[in-house]
């Protein structure tokens, strides 16, 4: 396999997600409010689905089932189309 294009220590400065992985009994709550503190973390410009395979890479392959790395896989996922929401404003034109 070849190199990863962000290492560890880049991939998690804080080690926000690494200590996920250390709580018994995290909750997938938990893990979100974490992933979000971990992506608020990384410095600009740092490409994040590269970071994420890092840490998917250390830390899921071992640990599949533990909510964190639902956490990053989803953040690998492509986003959603966003959808108009309903009332008033949805439909005003501008």
């Amino acid at each position: 396999m070849g190199r990863l294009a962000v290492r560890l220590e880049e991939a998690d400065p804080k080690g926000l997600v690494r200590e996920s992985y250390r709580i018994e009994g995290i909750t997938p709550g938990e893990c979100r409010s974490i992933f979000m503190d971990w992506a608020l973390s990384l410095p600009q410009g740092r490409p994040v689905p590269d970071a994420l395979r890092a840490l998917i890479a250390e830390y899921a392959s071992d640990a599949p089932d533990h909510p964190m790395s639902t956490v990053l896989a989803q953040g690998l996922a492509p986003a959603s189309e966003p959808r108009r929401r309903g009332g008033r404003i949805g439909r005003a034109a501008l």
